[in-house]
């Protein structure tokens, strides 16, 4: 029982490895790592990588979850109470830590999105996650509206704050981190600004 318990530990210690490895691959601007690199970086051979998972889409699944893990250790939720600027900025601050944290392993997962099914899983519950903050953080904002109108806003503030409005911001206009954040924050309260004066 002894030498069982030892080689469950000793490949959960691997398999743990493997996927910190790849994260950090990841992370280090590494789209696609070839399976040599992250048994180099996990201090395993390619053979043993292999080993511990059934197929790409385990290990994907294993990383992707690992992320998730990581990322609710760090980034804290956005306030649901204030004034509507107050948590305007709030979100737009929460987005930024957000989006900065994930960028290089969200790239990664944004190629393998359309093959994977894991990744596409976690991707789609990171988007309704999103989605409920807008909910959360702007509820007197959305039930004043008619279905429509609120529908209409909650996908705009959803655009608006999304990782794809982000990425274009940084990474295609060349904006810096700060500038991102204001631009987010300028576009979520104009967004609320309009719909309140529409509605009144």
């Amino acid at each position: 029982m002894a030498g069982i318990d030892g080689r469950r530990r000793r490949a959960f210690r691997t398999r743990a490895a493997v996927v910190e490895a790849l994260l950090d691959l990841l992370e280090a601007g590494e789209l696609r790592p070839r399976a040599d690199r992250i048994a180099e970086r996990a201090g395993v051979s390619t053979r043993s990588l292999f080993q511990h998972f059934a197929d790409l889409e385990e290990l994907h699944a294993a990383v992707a979850d690992r992320q998730l893990e990581r990322i609710a250790l760090e980034i804290g939720p956005p306030a649901t109470t204030g004034s509507l600027a107050a948590r305007v900025a709030s979100l737009a601050a929460a987005r930024a830590a957000l989006y900065e944290r994930i960028t290089p392993v969200r790239r990664a997962a944004l190629l393998h999105e359309p093959f994977s099914r894991a990744i596409a899983a976690r991707l789609a519950g990171m988007r309704r996650s999103c989605r409920r903050d807008v909910d959360r953080i702007f509820p007197a904002e959305l039930e004043r509206l008619q279905p429509a109108a609120r529908r209409e806003l909650r996908d705009a503030l959803c655009m608006a704050s999304s990782f794809s409005a982000w990425e274009h911001l940084r990474r295609h206009a060349g904006a810096s981190a700060a500038h991102a954040e204001r631009v987010v924050a300028r576009s979520l309260l104009a967004l609320l600004t309009a719909a309140r004066r529409k509605e009144s």
